[in-house]
């Protein structure tokens, strides 16, 4: 199994066990301390070495990452806009208009992006601006869900060989991901649109 070179607090955190690991770092990544891949190269080793864990370390990285963007959220709700425009500065305005016009898929297209992508405007973006809770958690829980478990898929049908698939093709999993998830999103609006009363 090939080792992943980590700080020794890391080591340490795992040391305590794999999935609560997971979770701690998931949390922290999404909260205050950027660890941008870590928990994704985590999640692979640990499922390569135990495949029947696999959901296991897959759910706690999704409830750790869920969680860590909620905090974020509750800090810039109560923060309000002047918070976010600290963290956004001159993109503020255009970013407070697609997010108010767009929450759903603001988050879940941002969540399914490959890390240097500043995700945590969004998560800033959406509690400053009153997003919906309800249509923050779920959009969130969808990409991470989607995200975590196909990391998972891809360790145990392909074994080391995933990691280094996903440190070389990260953008092109994201993209053909959520272009498959846009996919299904307009086929969804098309088939469950209201069809307007008859006269």
């Amino acid at each position: 199994m090939k080792s992943i070179p980590l700080p020794h607090w890391l080591q340490a955190t795992l040391a305590l066990g794999g999935g609560l690991g997971l979770f701690v770092i998931a949390f922290l990544d999404s909260s205050v301390l950027p660890l941008p891949v870590i928990n994704d190269l985590i999640l692979i080793d640990l499922s390569v070495s135990n495949r029947a864990r696999m959901p296991y370390y897959a759910l706690m990285s999704v409830v750790g990452s869920v969680l860590g963007c909620l905090a974020l959220f509750f800090v810039a709700k109560k923060g309000g806009e002047a918070y976010f425009r600290k963290y956004a500065g001159p993109r503020s305005d255009k970013i407070r208009k697609w997010v108010q016009g767009n929450e759903f898929m603001t988050v879940l297209v941002g969540a399914l992006m490959p890390p240097p992508t500043p995700f945590k405007l969004v998560v800033i973006g959406s509690g400053a601006f009153n997003m919906s809770l309800r249509n923050f958690v779920i959009a969130l829980t969808l990409a991470r869900v989607i995200r975590y478990f196909g990391l998972g898929f891809l360790a145990v049908r392909y074994g080391d060989q995933a990691t280094d698939f996903v440190l070389h093709h990260k953008v092109m999993m994201s993209l053909v991901t959520l272009g498959a998830v846009l996919l299904f999103y307009l086929i969804g609006r098309l088939m469950f649109r209201s069809k307007p009363a008859a006269a």
